[in-house]
């Protein structure tokens, strides 16, 4: 066993489970790969490290403090990376990300700054940028990471993440990837277009996010989807095969389903990904595939949300239709 050096070099980037029997397969071979097996909980450490590598060989400034813009899990790993190289770092989130996140940055050094006001899609991420915007037209030794324009959050996936991917597994021929800021993507998209072309990439998106080009609409979980399109999909010249939007109810059923049949507790972005792979198999029948998914995070974070049945019908109060009572019978048996 290695011995490390530095929280940040503990980058799990190798554990991939077989779900073909927790999800409706249909006689294809479906591997989700655990990103969340890290110091920092997310697959954003890998993104923090490149992000923060590449401010520090840009910047003539000795000790840079950095800013950055999260929904929670980008934040906690550059506020883990910053702490352990000495290294001021705000982190501007907004009131949906969840309380354990921002106590989390906090406990780790980093201060914590909560936008309250929406941006003009009814989401936060325009106004979180604005506020960070302002910060840095008043203080120019504030350095912004930027994770939505910099081209080291693609660079992250495509050097690791992809092609750990296809190591493991081999031939792939659906790749499933959550779209947040799509570095992820991106760097999964360039690495798969450069050696294993015929890998069909299909972009999780969730309804009301603008990423793709879609109607703004109110959403409630983190980590995936957007009011305002990243920088890097337009200075992109690759991109998936498809998008497939995914409601927030369904992600939230399939993450207390495949919960309660794996012993893994998964976060949102997963149980998107999830409800989008069983939802395109059955719409194209298809059977026979080798089918990876990308899972950013587990779960114990939404513990209060996702999982808990008030909050649930708090926010999604329309009424039940008998496949969600089933499942809610069956959670609570």
């Amino acid at each position: 066993m290695p011995i490390f050096h530095n929280s940040s070099e503990i980058v799990t980037d190798d554990i991939i489970l077989n779900i073909s029997n927790k999800l409706t397969a249909n006689g294809n071979d479906i591997f989700l790969k655990l990103e969340a097996l890290n110091p920092c909980g997310s697959i954003k450490l890998k993104t923090a490290r490149y992000l923060v590598d590449a401010v520090l060989k840009d910047c003539s400034k000795k000790t840079p403090r950095l800013i950055e813009s999260s929904s929670g899990n980008l934040g906690i790993a550059l506020a883990s990376i910053c702490a352990e190289r000495s290294l001021p770092f705000e982190c501007v989130v907004d009131k949906n990300t969840l309380k354990d996140k921002k106590d989390h940055i906090a406990s780790l050094g980093g201060r914590v700054t909560v936008i309250t006001e929406p941006d003009e899609n009814g989401g936060y991420l325009g106004s979180r940028l604005q506020y960070i915007r302002d910060r840095l037209a008043r203080d120019p030794d504030l350095v912004w990471t930027n994770q939505y324009g910099n081209e080291a959050n693609i660079l992250a996936h495509y050097s690791t993440t992809a092609p750990s991917l296809l190591r493991a597994i081999g031939s792939i021929s659906y790749l499933f990837v959550g779209a947040g800021t799509t570095g992820t993507l991106l760097g999964c998209v360039r690495y798969f277009h450069e050696h294993s072309p015929a890998t069909h990439i299909i972009a999780v998106d969730a309804r009301g996010s603008v990423t793709f080009g879609g109607r703004p609409g109110k959403r409630h979980i983190p980590g995936i989807g957007t009011s305002k399109r990243p920088e890097m999909l337009d200075q992109s010249n690759l991109y998936p095969h498809e998008i497939v939007y995914t409601e927030e109810r369904d992600a939230i059923d399939q993450c207390r389903r495949f919960s309660r049949r794996s012993g893994i507790l998964i976060g949102g972005s997963t149980g998107s990904v999830l409800a989008a792979t069983e939802q395109y198999i059955r719409r194209h029948g298809l059977s026979g595939h080798v089918i990876a998914l990308i899972s950013p995070d587990l779960g114990n974070s939404y513990l209060p949300t996702i999982y808990n049945d008030r909050w649930v019908h708090e926010h999604f109060p329309q009424p039940d239709a008998p496949d969600k009572l089933e499942l809610l019978a069956e959670l609570r048996a």
